[in-house]
């Protein structure tokens, strides 16, 4: 539970730090003859500052309040 906890802390730090991710693509639209006609295409993802800081939170939430693998056998004891 502790390390979705950091995984989660980790992806809002990095959501937080930069807010755009532009990714590019090569798709193959025809063939005509022997050569490939191709075209890249750009897709940009934007997500708000709010966010990034949202998920910071419930990672250290979940982190805090996280039971570790020892702890949850002594609860399943009882």
């Amino acid at each position: 539970m502790k390390k979705t906890g950091v995984i989660i802390l980790l992806i809002g730090l990095f959501t937080t730090l930069s807010t755009v991710f532009t990714h590019t693509m090569r798709e193959e639209i025809g063939e005509f003859m022997k050569p490939e006609i191709a075209k890249d295409f750009e897709y940009t993802v934007n997500w708000r500052l709010y966010a990034g800081i949202g998920m910071i939170v419930v990672g250290g939430v979940v982190l805090v309040l996280g039971v570790n693998k020892k702890d949850e056998k002594e609860i399943l004891k009882k």
